[in-house]
């Protein structure tokens, strides 16, 4: 059994254990609100950025695979948009609950890093195998997790434009997780105020 698809599978839940600690030891202050917050919009946003073009394909928790090689919107800077989404998202809750900070938060940025380094290995196995040379020529001009300034413009097998509804819809879980933290650490801060 291969470590990386079992990881894989699970990444949904790899979250958890933060969110609860993060819960648990909770002390928001108006600043961690409104900086972790602009944290998670902005993870959120590249998210759903990234869903609106790449559609549900995204939620698999199966086998790791791709029906298309998508490399325009927040494909065309970072080769992947949602894993560097979801980390601001989990680093700005951490900082909007300011809980045992700054180490949780330094925990969580360095285990998501391990976690979806794993998860790329795998999966960009499966993109070279699946799509050959075009996806070593986009591997080439688009880094892995540090998103570039510049567009990659090279050739596209495959074009799709975004669609807000479509990555709504395919974000509605994460979206609710969203809504649901955002409150519990504002009932959290007006408790203690």
């Amino acid at each position: 059994m291969d470590l990386r698809q079992k990881i894989f599978e699970v990444r949904s839940y790899t979250p958890i254990p933060f969110l609860l600690a993060m819960m648990l030891y909770a002390h928001p202050t108006i600043a961690s609100l409104v900086i972790g917050f602009l944290f998670a919009v902005s993870g959120e946003a590249v998210r759903l950025w990234g869903v609106s073009i790449a559609g549900s394909e995204t939620r698999t928790t199966g086998p790791v695979g791709a029906t298309n090689l998508v490399t325009e919107g927040p494909f065309a800077y970072v080769r992947n948009p949602l894993y560097v989404g979801n980390i601001l998202l989990y680093v700005g809750f951490g900082i909007m609950s300011n809980a045992l900070m700054p180490w949780l938060q330094l925990a969580a940025v360095i285990f998501f890093i391990v976690q979806y380094s794993l998860i790329v290995s795998k999966e960009e196995e499966h993109l070279r195998s699946a799509f050959g040379e075009e996806y070593c020529r986009y591997c080439g001009h688009v880094p892995r997790f540090f998103p570039q300034l510049t567009k990659y413009v090279g050739e596209h097998s495959f074009h799709r434009e975004a669609d807000i509804a479509r990555g709504i819809q395919s974000e509605r879980r994460t979206l609710q997780a969203f809504t649901l933290v955002s409150a519990v650490l504002l009932v959290e801060f007006f408790t203690r105020h």
